[in-house]
């Protein structure tokens, strides 16, 4: 009975969407209820972790990828699984305000009221920006959004696809009884050699301060209890810390200090060999390479004349830049045919564990090349990801100061 009652709870919050969501679809539809591909499932077993265990997903904008892990047995996260992003619109850095379609940095909470099951973007869910830290900072704008339809201006577009899969998982995760879960937004992957490239970049240190949690994370696999003291975060605080940073080192401590100074070392090495300073160029985001062979193809050029596609011509915009010397782009990365301290303020708790050894995970999108409904599933090489058809993702039933201003918007998100 106990169990029941909770299901029906968490499945009620998952119903109740805000009205500030944008639009929905008039009828909740049945994609809402897609179950988790038996690939997937067995992906969790393999790991220790079932359907129900708590989830955790982080996020990269310049990899184009959304990382969704799971807790395993032993209380700490595993990844389960990395899904190509199909869209994601703006420049590396942080979101400031309405209307930018900057997709934003930092640590977010979601919560079951939090998932809309009818969306007009097939499936979705709200990140919650702005939070605590950026409100604090007077930053606007909302309805930032995980959801399908590959089309942003500010979210994380994913194919319909894709978004059944990660609804669900984090679907089953809530009715299963957790609570919130934690979404990490980064520009990149937290590397000695994204740092270095860099590093005179003008969100450098809020960058940096990202990966304070990052390396936590990353060295405990738990979710950071995660706060903010003046225009920084905070991680891992007590209950009434202060921002003088005398909290007592804790083994976790000394891991990420260790973690921090081997980061720091590559970093010098990296620059003492040359490795240039530079900075990223978007005329608006990016996508994920592997979906790059889509767009000759009819089904897309469907989507583009539907205006569920944004903005395709911006993908053949994208430039590395020499900070030095900004005015000049040396490299192409994508070339696309187709048009006053205050005290810390803590937001979520987590369990502290003793540290362990971070262990590397391969890029597997496998079985997103098929229907979700598929029981098998397919290995694809990662370096033959261009060429692999995922065009079943599209199908439905159913500001930077640089930036430009006058560009058409695609459909409001929801």
């Amino acid at each position: 009975m106990t169990s029941w009652i909770a299901r029906s709870v968490a499945l009620l919050a998952i119903a109740v969407v805000a009205a500030s969501c944008s639009k929905e679809t008039t009828q909740k539809s049945a994609r809402a209820s897609t179950p988790i591909p038996a690939a997937t499932l067995s992906s969790m077993a393999s790991i220790g972790a079932t359907k129900t265990s708590p989830v955790l997903i982080r996020a990269y904008k310049k990899e184009s990828e959304i990382e969704v892990w799971k807790q395993t047995s032993s209380g700490e996260y595993a990844l389960l699984k990395t899904y190509p992003v199909c869209r994601w619109s703006g420049q590396l850095g942080p979101k400031k305000r309405e209307g930018d379609r900057q997709v934003p940095e930092g640590f977010y909470t979601v919560s079951a009221g939090q998932m809309n099951p009818n969306s007009s973007m097939w499936l979705s869910f709200n990140v919650g920006y702005p939070n605590p830290l950026e409100r604090s900072l007077g930053r606007n704008g909302g309805d930032i959004m995980v959801h399908g339809t590959c089309s942003s201006r500010g979210c994380f577009a994913m194919t319909n696809g894709q978004m059944e899969e990660i609804y669900a998982i984090a679907r089953e995760a809530f009715v299963g009884g957790q609570k919130s879960m934690q979404f990490q937004s980064y520009p990149f992957r937290m590397t000695a050699e994204n740092l270095s490239k860099f590093r005179n970049d003008p969100n450098i240190a809020f960058w940096k301060n990202l990966k304070e949690g990052s390396d936590r994370f990353e060295v405990s696999k738990r979710a950071p209890t995660v706060g903010y003291c003046g225009t920084r975060y905070a991680f891992d605080t007590d209950s009434e810390p202060s921002c003088s940073g005398d909290k007592p080192a804790d083994a976790i401590d000394t891991a990420v200090i260790a973690k921090q100074k081997a980061d720091e070392a590559q970093v010098a090495s990296l620059m003492s060999s040359g490795t240039r300073a530079i900075s990223m160029r978007y005329a608006d985001g990016d996508q994920h390479a592997s979906f790059r062979s889509l767009h000759q193809t009819p089904e897309f050029k469907k989507m583009d004349a539907a205006g569920e596609f944004s903005r395709p011509e911006a993908l053949a915009q994208i430039s590395e830049v020499p900070f030095e010397t900004p005015s000049t782009p040396v490299t192409n990365v994508a070339k696309v045919e187709t048009p006053s301290a205050a005290k810390p303020v803590i937001v979520a708790n987590a369990t502290k564990s003793t540290p362990i050894i971070p262990t590397l995970s391969l890029f597997s999108i496998g079985s997103l090349f098929k229907s979700t409904t598929a029981s098998d599933t397919e290995t694809i090489d990662t370096a033959r990801a261009e060429e692999t058809p995922v065009l079943d993702w599209f199908k439905s039933n159913d500001k930077p100061s640089t930036f430009p201003v006058n560009i058409p918007l695609p459909p409001r998100r929801g």
